[in-house]
């Protein structure tokens, strides 16, 4: 299958990207347009930092109109003193991204909080919601040991605040039951290919990583994990969900592979399995784009066929 004379997936050294903010509920958010097509949004993590979507973003850029963000208060997003954190915030925060981009609706992509915020729109936000492929939430409350986990999370939140917001992020991630070396490596390898792509936006200011640190631990840590899906409203919305887990993660049977599980079987949804492990756009980015170019292929975002 080619597209515009260019093989689907091939890295594309000149991807042209537009840089711009938009203004929502009192934050400048800064985002990234690439390609043409169906519009595809994809929401990060932990950190809210679109660069570690950037490899992905330019493999799928030949097919699809890719739009990437900094999540409020991460990144080069401002952060206006928060004093909490809602989910449903970033979902509208989403839906400003979208629209600023010049779109009604997108196919919304998140991993982990991302997925949380993907399936949160599906809920609130459903307008703009072609589809939601949710990849690996942290939805502590759907796992079959919840009462551990929201106990885990819970302390983690105290160590923060009692010890600082790095020792909380070495205990976070070293209890989440995630290739920790893959996690660090796959980060470090998703940020050079972005600044080795970006030179000409360099210039942009950035939230300091202990900001960030804070951000994650403080304010995002417990409405992210206490978060529970309403299944009911989003099956009534009538929105196309994908549930998503890493190999890795099933093969492990680890707690967020059995809540993708879960959640598919309560959604009445594919759970469709994606190369490597909780964050492996970052480390395999070719693969993992080919596992979601073919599930947005076949969740409508193409007329051509799947390969």
């Amino acid at each position: 299958m080619t597209t515009s004379g260019r093989e689907s997936g091939t890295p594309q050294p000149h991807v042209r990207v537009t840089a711009n903010r938009v203004r929502a509920e009192g934050d400048d958010l800064y985002f990234e347009v690439r390609g043409h097509g169906p519009a595809v949004l994809l929401i990060p993590g932990a950190g809210g930092d679109a660069d570690l979507y950037a490899a992905v973003a330019d493999l799928l850029s030949d097919e699809f109109k890719v739009i990437t963000y900094d999540r409020r208060a991460n990144a080069r997003s401002t952060s206006n003193s928060p004093q909490n954190f809602e989910i449903s915030q970033q979902s509208r925060d989403a839906v400003a991204v979208i629209r600023a981009a010049g779109e009604q609706a997108a196919f919304i992509v998140g991993s982990s909080s991302g997925a949380v915020i993907a399936l949160d729109a599906a809920r609130t936000q459903a307008h703009a919601v072609r589809a939601a492929i949710a990849h690996e939430p942290p939805c502590a409350r759907v796992a079959p040991n919840a009462a551990k986990w929201q106990r885990f999370f819970a302390n983690v939140y105290r160590t923060a605040y009692y010890l600082g917001p790095s020792l909380a992020g070495l205990r976070f991630i070293f209890g989440i039951q995630v290739p920790v070396r893959k996690l660090v490596k796959g980060h470090a390898q998703a940020v050079e290919y972005a600044r080795g792509q970006q030179e000409s936006r360099q210039h942009e200011p950035r939230l300091s990583s202990r900001d960030a640190s804070n951000v994650l631990m403080k304010l995002e840590l417990l409405p992210v994990t206490n978060y529970l899906p309403d299944v009911q409203l989003i099956r009534r919305n009538g929105v196309t969900i994908i549930m998503a887990v890493g190999q890795w993660t099933q093969d492990r049977k680890s707690w967020l592979g059995e809540v993708s599980r879960i959640l598919a079987e309560r959604l009445g949804c594919a759970l469709v399995t994606f190369p490597g492990h909780h964050g492996s756009y970052t480390d395999m980015p070719h693969e993992w784009a080919a596992t979601l170019r073919r599930v947005l292929r076949q969740a409508g975002g193409t007329e051509q066929p799947a390969s």
